[in-house]
């Protein structure tokens, strides 16, 4: 749920003009905002990358009690200093005119070649709000996971993606060392660790 304001608390845009358009886009805010002490905030810039929309699912089989993880390159991590591959959950942007509930679905089909029998959302966020607008919606999607693994992907998006199914302890034991970086894939699994009992009796 998005947050709920305090009273007295707006914001005011002033301009906004794209600084950069390419593969993403770039641009520059100028606001003014309420203060907390009183009065109101002199005019002020931020650039804001403007990512749009997302949703991110794990699925889960309460049968095997088994996860699906993925990896593949990512140029933010490399950016950062990182190794550049790491252990995710399944997601992807939405599309014109898509639900996160349909997004959930379709990228998982297309990434780890799963089909989602059953969704529960769990949270929608603000990834990084102090510089980026970008949203995710995040799910845990009952899946069967029998044979699930290999190489997946889209040519047509260069994406080169390592699927592996894993049995939740092993998920959680990734996390507990630390190579588990993905805040998305983090929260996920924490929210499983926390559910875990009550969906398996669910879903059983």
């Amino acid at each position: 749920m998005p947050s709920v304001a305090l009273p007295g608390e707006k914001a005011e845009l002033l301009e906004r003009t794209v600084a950069f358009q390419g593969y993403f886009r770039l641009a520059r805010y100028r606001f003014r905002h309420s203060l907390y002490r009183g009065g109101v905030s002199g005019a002020f810039d931020r650039e804001v990358f403007e990512r749009g929309q997302a949703a991110a699912v794990l699925p889960y089989d309460p049968v095997r009690d088994e996860v699906v993880l993925i990896r593949q390159f990512r140029a933010g991590t490399f950016a950062a200093g990182r190794h550049p591959w790491c252990w995710e959950i399944v997601a992807g942007m939405l599309e014109d005119g898509e639900t996160p509930e349909e997004v959930a679905r379709r990228e998982a089909v297309e990434e780890a070649a799963v089909e989602i029998l059953d969704l529960v959302p769990l949270y929608s966020l603000v990834l990084s709000p102090g510089a980026c607008s970008e949203t995710c919606t995040i799910f845990l999607g009952r899946i069967d996971s029998t044979g699930i693994g290999g190489v997946h992907g889209l040519d047509t998006e260069n994406e080169d993606i390592l699927v592996k199914a894993m049995p939740f302890a092993e998920a959680l034991a990734l996390l507990a060392r630390d190579e588990i970086d993905n805040s998305a894939a983090v929260i996920a699994l924490q929210w499983l660790a926390l559910h875990r009992d009550e969906l398996r009796n669910r879903w059983r």
